[in-house]
């Protein structure tokens, strides 16, 4: 990943100063401190648990499937849920994170009993990973941060990590570490402009999904797959 530039901003800020009639501000700028702050105060002072109850309720509006496991039932639980999708093939980033929980075995196609056929996601196969994620029935990823409020889980994409894999399968399953369980999307913008200010690099292409595919557009009438999975699970890994 290389560190992105900004163009032109200088010209750009000098254009918005001469339309307002001024001279650039280039110093002495603070930024506002409001009075109120409603979008901190949503769910303030809940516990980690706390947030996952409103995960759980959330998840029950926006027909996404919701299970609970541990670091060590990990492997088991996501067995179970390809299964009740129909089985593979399953696509999946290379994401240190699968073996670091111990499923290992999924990245290697270890799944003889269920003949699952696993396609890791390769930058030096270029179109094969889109043909492969077209081609799956499961996209299986790592959420980076959760948002409890909306039912949303937020992905970073990476050369590793095409965002196909979350929006081509016909299911999806994200594996939901509880500490990156926030209240809010204001939680989660504040932890990645925190990461900018560090000095770190943020994806151009960050994804906010919720649940599977859903579209009311048309009178109103809610349709579930329609321009990307069709089902959705979060498996929650409870002690993580």
């Amino acid at each position: 990943m290389t560190r992105g530039t900004i163009q032109n901003r200088d010209a750009f800020l000098q254009t918005i100063a001469e339309r307002l009639g001024r001279a650039p501000r280039l110093s002495g700028v603070s930024r506002p401190q409001w009075d109120c702050a409603p979008q901190w105060t949503v769910f303030a002072g809940y516990s980690q648990d706390d947030l996952l109850n409103v995960l759980q309720k959330q998840c029950g509006l926006i027909h996404t499937d919701y299970i609970e496991t541990t670091s060590a039932e990990l492997a088991g639980a996501l067995r179970r849920q390809v299964a009740a999708y129909g089985g593979g093939p399953v696509i999946v980033p290379d994401d240190p994170r699968f073996a670091e929980y111990g499923l290992s075995a999924l990245l290697q196609d270890e799944w003889p009993a269920e003949q699952t056929a696993v396609h890791t996601w390769n930058p030096a196969l270029g179109r094969q990973n889109i043909d492969a994620a077209e081609q799956a029935n499961v996209g299986i990823a790592f959420s980076d941060i959760t948002l409890a409020e909306s039912g949303t889980v937020v992905l970073f994409s990476r050369n590793e990590q095409g965002r196909a894999i979350h929006f081509l399968p016909k299911t999806y399953i994200a594996i939901v570490p509880k500490s990156t369980v926030v209240p809010r999307m204001t939680q989660a913008a504040a932890a990645i402009h925190e990461q900018i200010e560090k000095g770190g690099l943020v994806p151009s292409c960050i994804n906010f999904i919720t649940g599977p595919s859903n579209s009311a557009d048309i009178e109103m009438n809610l349709v579930v797959g329609v321009h990307g999975p069709m089902k959705a699970a979060y498996i929650v890994v409870t002690d993580r």
